[in-house]
């Protein structure tokens, strides 16, 4: 499991609690279905945020399969989560409330951020579009077992083609989130993705201690903390000319980049439809680096790259690779 799955995971049970806003339903939803749907996320979304459990959860994408022990643990009003990969590159992300460690062995490398700095930031409850399910349709998928347990499932169909569907398994129990499929377009629905618990036990005794005890064994690391700064495209000079349909602007942010050797940083702005997130980055353009043009797919996940005069404009998120071009194209300099 990559990190970028790692942190899509960690606020996807979150978003789905802010999903359905009060009101009416969506349309093709009798109202019964809503309020067992809203019903059901409002428990995703407590088990993901109170919830003590520990289990193996397994990534596949494009053929590829990972594995990673998962650690979560409420204790009060502290939050303790730690990853560790079990094949690959043997990495460890380990999150104490806002504060998130991401450290490789075999490098001996420590990188210390604040959780909102991540990739994931905008997409907390408060950045939530609640329109949401303007862009998707949720239903009922039926029931299943996933890690030996009842799960209830969820589909999130997407009303048009700049984004691609989900579907989702609740354990019936606690209403914790097992399993969280990214489903292509065409026929049969190909699964582009999958994020799914192997093994699984839940209400377990909450151990703080072991989640933390990996940050007292840093003393042979290079321990870095990039500069994050929050700033606004205008600020910076730049402006998405033509929006998205859809996706809203949910912030900005300057990132250094003190582990890839550059010294200027990166301009981060993210964009949201309420369940995926879309993040542009602009950077100087370095002939050196900046090689050519790609437009590329892995699983879920597509990256689209092109040069903007002086700059070098890279879109990368869980949607088709149509709709980065749509965003690469929109992102202008301003005179």
């Amino acid at each position: 499991m990559t990190h970028a799955a790692w942190r899509r995971w960690l606020p996807l049970a979150t978003l789905l609690s802010c999903l359905l806003p009060a009101g009416t339903g969506a349309q093709g939803t009798n109202a019964k279905a809503l309020a067992d749907a809203r019903a059901w996320l409002s428990r995703i979304h407590a088990a993901a945020s109170s919830g003590n459990y520990h289990g193996t959860m397994v990534f596949s994408a494009g053929g590829a399969l990972s594995s990673s022990r998962v650690w979560h643990y409420c204790v009060g009003d502290q939050t303790y989560e730690k990853l560790e990969t079990l094949d690959g590159r043997q990495q460890r992300i380990v999150r104490h409330n806002d504060a998130v460690h991401t450290l490789w062995p075999q490098s001996r490398l420590a990188v210390v951020e604040r959780r909102e700095a991540l990739a994931a930031w905008s997409t907390t409850p408060q950045r939530v579009d609640p329109k949401a399910l303007d862009q998707y349709e949720l239903r009922p998928g039926g029931v299943a077992r996933v890690a030996g347990r009842e799960a209830t499932v969820f589909v999130l169909e997407p009303r048009d083609a700049l984004r691609y569907a989900q579907r989702l398994w609740a354990d019936q129990a606690t209403g914790l989130m097992l399993r969280a499929d990214v489903i292509g377009p065409g026929t049969g629905q190909p699964v582009l993705e999958s994020t799914a618990f192997s093994e699984i036990e839940v209400d377990v005794e909450p151990q703080p201690q072991a989640v933390l005890q990996t940050l007292r064994k840093l003393d042979d690391y290079r321990v870095v903390r990039p500069q994050q700064k929050r700033t606004t495209l205008e600020a910076e000079g730049w402006v998405l000319a033509k929006p998205v349909s859809g996706f809203h602007l949910a912030g900005c942010l300057n990132r250094g980049m003190e582990t890839t050797g550059e010294t200027d940083p990166v301009l981060q702005a993210v964009f949201s439809d309420g369940l995926t997130h879309v993040s542009v980055f602009l950077e100087p353009y370095r002939p050196q680096h900046h090689r050519r043009e790609v437009q590329a797919r892995q699983g879920a996940t597509a990256t689209v790259t092109r040069r903007h005069g002086e700059h070098w404009v890279t879109a990368v998120g869980d949607v088709p690779p149509a709709t980065l071009q749509l965003f690469a194209d929109a992102i202008e300099r301003r005179r």
